[in-house]
C-alpha cells in the first residue's frame, strides 16, 4: 500500500434509548430473570418495540417464572422512557407475552450436548487499543456512552434516550491520523428549538452538545478544523425512540461486534441463553483472538469456527492474522485445537456463561469491556507454552 494513501473506516454506535437496543435489553432481561432462577434456562427470546407497544416472543423451557410485563416495564424504566415527554413511557405502555416452550426436536440435540443450532461464528482482536478493538468502534461507543452520562447526570437536562453515533476515521497504512467526520444524533426536546427557524434545534444547544459530549469523547489528536462535526444534521430530533421508530432484538450486531471490521455469521446474541452456540461460541472465538494478540503472536487475529445442530463438536475452527503473526497460523491453530474444548458445554463451563449477566452486554457492545469472561487474558501464559515462545 502506498504510504502517503488515506483510506478510512467508518463506524455507528447507539444509546440504550435506540429502540433496537431497548428490544436487546428486555430480551436479556428476561434472560437473567430466568436464569436467576434455574441456571438451565432454554431461552430464546425476541422483543418487538413500536408505538405504546411491546410484545416478547419466542421459546422458553425453565422451572422458574418470569412476569414478563414487570421486567418489560422495569427494563424500560431504567432506560430512561418513564415520561409521556419522550413518546414512550414504561408506566403506560402496553405489554404482550408470546412465548412458548422450546421445540422438542431441538431440544432433543441440545439435550445431549449439542449445539442449539447450526451456523458460523467470528471473533477479533486488534493491538489497535487497549481494549484490543478496532479504534474507530471505541470512539464511536465513547460518544454514544458520554451522550448517555450527559443526559442521566443531568449535564443538559434536554436530551432523551435515544441517540446515535457515527465516526469515520482515516488512516496512513495502519495507523490513524484524523477523524475525517464525527455524526452524533442526539434526541431532545421541543425546549431547544430554535424560536425563529422550529425546524432546527438552536445553535446554543446545539454547541453544548459539542463541549459536552463530542469533544470529552475523542482524542484531540485526531481532531482539527477539517474534521466535520455533524449534530442532529437533519435539523432536530423531538420524536425519537419508539415513537419514531420500530424496534427489534438482533439487528444491530455490527454494534454488538466490532463495528464492521471482520465478517459477521448472521447469529444474534440477545435473548438467547448460552447453549445457543450463535452466543456462547462468539464469545469464546473473541476470547482465543484476543490472547493471541495480547501473547504477542499477532498483531490482530480474527477467528472463526462452525456448527452443525445437535452436534457436540465444531465442524471447522480456522483463524487469521491478516498478515500480522509472527508464527504461522496453522500452528497455532492445532495447538488450540488440542487443547481447548469447543463443545457447547466445555464453552459454558470454561467461560462461566450460565450467569444472569447478559443485559449488560447488550448495552454498550458485547467486547472490549471488562467484567467478562471472555475479556480476561487468562489464556496468555498457557498459548506461550503451547507454542514455546
Amino acid at each position: 500500500m502506498d504510504g502517503n494513501a488515506l483510506v478510512s473506516q467508518t463506524v455507528e454506535f447507539v444509546t440504550i434509548g435506540h429502540p433496537d437496543k431497548v428490544a436487546d435489553q428486555v430480551s436479556d432481561a428476561v434472560l437473567d430473570e430466568l436464569l436467576m432462577q434455574d441456571q438451565y434456562s432454554r431461552v430464546a427470546c425476541e422483543t418487538f418495540v413500536t408505538h405504546g407497544l411491546i410484545i416478547v416472543g419466542g421459546e422458553i423451557t425453565t422451572h422458574g417464572f418470569v412476569d414478563v410485563d414487570q421486567v418489560v416495564r422495569s427494563t424500560v424504566d431504567s432506560i430512561g422512557y418513564n415520561h409521556p415527554k419522550f413518546g414512550f413511557d414504561a408506566k403506560t405502555c402496553a405489554v404482550v407475552s408470546a412465548i412458548g416452550r422450546q421445540s422438542p426436536d431441538i431440544a432433543q440435540g441440545v439435550d445431549v450436548g449439542g449445539a442449539g443450532d447450526q451456523g458460523i461464528m467470528y471473533g477479533y482482536a486488534t493491538d489497535e487499543t487497549p481494549a484490543y478493538m478496532p479504534l474507530a468502534y471505541e470512539l464511536a461507543r465513547k460518544l454514544s456512552m458520554r451522550q448517555e452520562e450527559v443526559r442521566q447526570q443531568n449535564i443538559l437536562d434536554y436530551l432523551g434516550p435515544d441517540g446515535k453515533s457515527q465516526v469515520t476515521m482515516e488512516y496512513n497504512g495502519e495507523v490513524p491520523v484524523h477523524l475525517r467526520s464525527v455524526v452524533l444524533s442526539s434526541q431532545h426536546l421541543a425546549d431547544v428549538l430554535d424560536p425563529s427557524d422550529p425546524s432546527h434545534m438552536s445553535v446554543k444547544a446545539r454547541e453544548e452538545i459539542i463541549e459536552n459530549v463530542v469533544r470529552p469523547s475523542l482524542p484531540p489528536e485526531f481532531l482539527d478544523e477539517a474534521t466535520q462535526i455533524y449534530v442532529n444534521p437533519t435539523g432536530k430530533f423531538v420524536i425519537g425512540g419508539p415513537q419514531s421508530d420500530t424496534g427489534m432484538t438482533g439487528r444491530k450486531l455490527g454494534i454488538d461486534t466490532y463495528g464492521g471490521r471482520i465478517p459477521h455469521g448472521g447469529g444474534a446474541f440477545s435473548g438467547k441463553d448460552p447453549t445457543k452456540v450463535d452466543r456462547s461460541a462468539t464469545y469464546l472465538m473473541r476470547y482465543i483472538a484476543k490472547n493471541i494478540v495480547a501473547a504477542g503472536i499477532a498483531h490482530r487475529c480474527l477467528t472463526q469456527v462452525a456448527y452443525v445442530i445437535g452436534q457436540k463438536n465444531p465442524v471447522s475452527f480456522e483463524l487469521s492474522f491478516e498478515g500480522t503473526g509472527i508464527l504461522p497460523e496453522t500452528i497455532v491453530r492445532d495447538a488450540i485445537v488440542a487443547n481447548i474444548e469447543m463443545t457447547p458445554a466445555a464453552i459454558i463451563k470454561y467461560l462461566d456463561l450460565r450467569k444472569p449477566m447478559y443485559r449488560r452486554t447488550s448495552m454498550h457492545g458485547h467486547f472490549g469491556r471488562p467484567g467478562f469472561s471472555w475479556e480476561e487474558l487468562n489464556l496468555v501464559g498457557e498459548l506461550k507454552n503451547w507454542l514455546k515462545t
